[in-house]
C-alpha cells in the first residue's frame, strides 16, 4: 500500500512538473511574440519575422520585398537548390564545394545560400554573384571582410540578407570565377562592399555595411529595378552611388527604392548621391551628416517621403547638394514630402512643379509611414540578432 501512494505521488508531482514547464515556456514564449508585436515594425519585417518558424520557411522572405523590386517570386520554386556553406574559405578560380564562391558562382540555377555557423570569409577576388540566388545570413554571424568583397555583374534576381560586409580592400585586375562557373577577367576594382554593374532585380536587405576603402554601395552602368532596405550603413565617407557617371546616360533608366535604413553615425556624403535616373528615398533615418545626405547630378529625379533628416550639431544643416556644370545649375528635381527635420536640418526642394511619382505596380506598392514612426521602423536595420530559439 505504501509502495503505491509513494507511485502515486511521484505521478502526480511528475504531471505538475509537466504543467508548470508548459505554462512557463508558453507565457515566455508569448511574452517574447508579444514583444516583437509591440514593435512598429515594417511591412517587409511584418510580413517574415512574426513567424516563429521562419528557419522552416526561409523561402518566405522571397515574398516580403517591396519597392521597385517586387516581389522576389522568381529566387523560390520546385528546382531550388539548398546549399549551405561550410567553408569560410577561398579560391577565385578553382572553389571548394562547401565554400561561399562555391555555391554562389558555380552552382546553376536558384541557389538558396545558407551558413552552418558563424564565420569570416576573406575572399580573394571579388565575388561575383549569378542569376537566381539568395544569400541568406540570418541565424549566424557571418563577415565578409578585410580584403575583396561583392559584386553583382550583369545578373538578376539576386537577394543578400543578413551579412556583415566592411573594411573592403581595392583589387588589381586579374581572373575570377564569374556567374554561372565561367571564368572571366575583371578589371581593377575600387573597395566597394557591394557594387551593382549592369544588374536587374536585386534586393539588399537587412545587412551592416561600414569602413571600405571607397563606397558601401554602388548601383551602376545600367542596373534598375532596386531596393535597398532595412540596412545600417555607417562609418563612412562615401555611402551610397546611384549612378556610374556623369557621361553614362543608359542610367536614366535606373529605379531604386531607398526604404527603413540607417545612416550613421559617422556617414560623411552620398546617402545616396544619384546621376540621371530616379530615387524613392523614403522612411530612412539620417544620424547627422559632414558634407550632404542626398545629392545628385544629371538631371535626376528624387521624391524625398517622411524620412527623419537630424542634423549634425555643428557643421552643414542642409540636407541636399546639387552638382553644377560650367557655372550652370543642372536640372534637378528634389522633391520632400512629408519630411521631419530636427537640429536646425533643412531641405532645398526644386521651386515649382510636382515630384514624380514612383508609380509602382501593385506588387511593388506599400504605405509610407508617418516620418514620426521612423525611430521605430529602422530600430532594427542593419544584421538582426536572432535568438537560437525562434524570435529574430
Amino acid at each position: 500500500m505504501a509502495f503505491n501512494k509513494l507511485i502515486n505521488s511521484i505521478f502526480w508531482c511528475f504531471i505538475l512538473l509537466v504543467v508548470m514547464v508548459t505554462f512557463f515556456t508558453t507565457n515566455v514564449s508569448s511574452t517574447k511574440q508579444s514583444k516583437i508585436e509591440g514593435m512598429q515594425m515594417n511591412v517587409i519585417d511584418q510580413c517574415w519575422r512574426l513567424n516563429p518558424e521562419w528557419r522552416k520557411h526561409r523561402q518566405q522572405l522571397a515574398v516580403c520585398s517591396v519597392g521597385f523590386v517586387g516581389k522576389m517570386t522568381n529566387n523560390i520554386g520546385k528546382d531550388l537548390i539548398h546549399y549551405k556553406v561550410t567553408d569560410p574559405s577561398d579560391h577565385p578560380l578553382n572553389p571548394r564545394p562547401g565554400t561561399l564562391r562555391y555555391g554562389a558562382s558555380r552552382i546553376q540555377g536558384k541557389v538558396w545560400i545558407t551558413f552552418q555557423k558563424d564565420m569570416n570569409i576573406k575572399l580573394e577576388k571579388p565575388l561575383l554573384i549569378s542569376s537566381f540566388t539568395t544569400i541568406d545570413g540570418r541565424g549566424v554571424n557571418v563577415h565578409i571582410a578585410d580584403n575583396a568583397c561583392l559584386m553583382i555583374y550583369k545578373t538578376t534576381n539576386i537577394i543578400i540578407h543578413g551579412i556583415r560586409v566592411h573594411h573592403c580592400r581595392p583589387q588589381a585586375a586579374g581572373m575570377v570565377m564569374g556567374p554561372n562557373g565561367n571564368i572571366m577577367p575583371l578589371g581593377q576594382v575600387d573597395g566597394d562592399a557591394i557594387r551593382l554593374v549592369s544588374a536587374s532585380k536585386i534586393w539588399i536587405d537587412h545587412n551592416t555595411l561600414y569602413d571600405c576603402q571607397d563606397g558601401l554601395l554602388d548601383v551602376t552602368r545600367g542596373s534598375t529595378d532596386i531596393t535597398i532596405s532595412n540596412n545600417w550603413f555607417r562609418e563612412q565617407n562615401k555611402v551610397m552611388l546611384l549612378g556610374h557617371d556623369d557621361g553614362f546616360v543608359r542610367d536614366k533608366n535606373m529605379k531604386v527604392t531607398v526604404v527603413y535604413n540607417y545612416f550613421g553615425p559617422n556617414c560623411n556624403q552620398r546617402m545616396p548621391r544619384i546621376r540621371h535616373g530616379y530615387a524613392h528615398v523614403a522612411n530612412n533615418l539620417y544620424m547627422g551628416w559632414v558634407q550632404y545626405a542626398i545629392g545628385g547630378s544629371m538631371e535626376p529625379s528624387l521624391k524625398s517621403q517622411s524620412n527623419l533628416f537630424i542634423a549634425p550639431t555643428t557643421g552643414k544643416k542642409e540636407v541636399t547638394w546639387r552638382k553644377s556644370s560650367n557655372g550652370i545649375g543642372d536640372m534637378w528635381e528634389f522633391y520632400s514630402v512629408g519630411d521631419a527635420f530636427e537640429n536646425g536640418a533643412s531641405f532645398m526642394e526644386t521651386k515649382g512643379g510636382q515630384g514624380k511619382k514612383p508609380n509602382y505596380t501593385p506588387e511593388q506598392s506599400f504605405k509610407v509611414a508617418d516620418a514620426k514612426f521612423v525611430k521605430s521602423l529602422t530600430r532594427s536595420s542593419g544584421v538582426l540578432q536572432c535568438s537560437k530559439t525562434s524570435i529574430c
